[in-house]
């Protein structure tokens, strides 16, 4: 039995650790883990990475199969929830949750929007492989030390790189050129960050 409060994000789960496992796995199904990789990675104990894979495998949201010792998961993307709950879960406790907790409380940042290839996938565009980095737009004049150290305290708890650019605030709207060009014609995700 899980001792930890329902998340007050989304609380019809029964814990924060239930939304991270379940985030991690939905949210990139080209990924496939191990239950020591999710508990590193969720910083939720062995035990209750292994419960709550039984409950996910059980109601068809995720595969396993055995290499050698070693259990391996992913999601299961033929199951008919798996697009809306996978949507659902990462909003909450995946990739935008992890970025916006970690940036909000960096001085002179106005917006931060995830861009490139994690950005397409999210929004439903087909990649050839899974995404290996994250991509951060940081508007606005934030302290670099903060921003630096923000970023490496994501990446821990998401497990890939962060590539965090920076430009002026009203970039978006009055800045040029091939990169400004190459940002703004693919998807790009707000970064809810409670500053407005």
């Amino acid at each position: 039995m899980d001792r930890q409060p329902a998340p007050s994000l989304l609380p019809i789960l029964r814990s924060q650790q239930q939304g991270e496992i379940l985030a991690l796995l939905l949210g990139d199904p080209d990924r496939e883990l191990s239950l020591t990789e999710i508990s590193r990675l969720t910083g939720a104990p062995h035990p209750s990475v292994y419960r709550e894979v039984q409950r996910a495998e059980q109601a068809g949201l995720i595969t396993t199969r055995k290499v050698g010792n070693t259990r391996l998961i992913r999601a299961d993307t033929s199951s008919p929830y798996y697009a809306g709950l996978a949507d659902v879960l990462t909003r909450a406790f995946g990739v935008p949750a992890v970025l916006a907790e970690a940036l909000r409380p960096v001085s002179g940042i106005d917006e931060a929007y995830i861009y490139g290839s994690w950005a397409a996938r999210h929004a439903g565009q087909p990649g050839r492989r899974p995404v290996g980095d994250i991509d951060v737009l940081v508007l606005g004049k934030p302290d670099r030390d903060q921003l630096y150290a923000a970023v490496s305290t994501a990446e821990r708890r998401l497990g890939r790189p962060v590539q965090a650019t920076v430009r002026d605030a009203d970039w978006l709207n009055s800045g040029s050129g091939s990169f400004r060009e190459s940002v703004t014609s693919r998807p790009m995700l707000k970064l809810t960050l409670g500053k407005d």
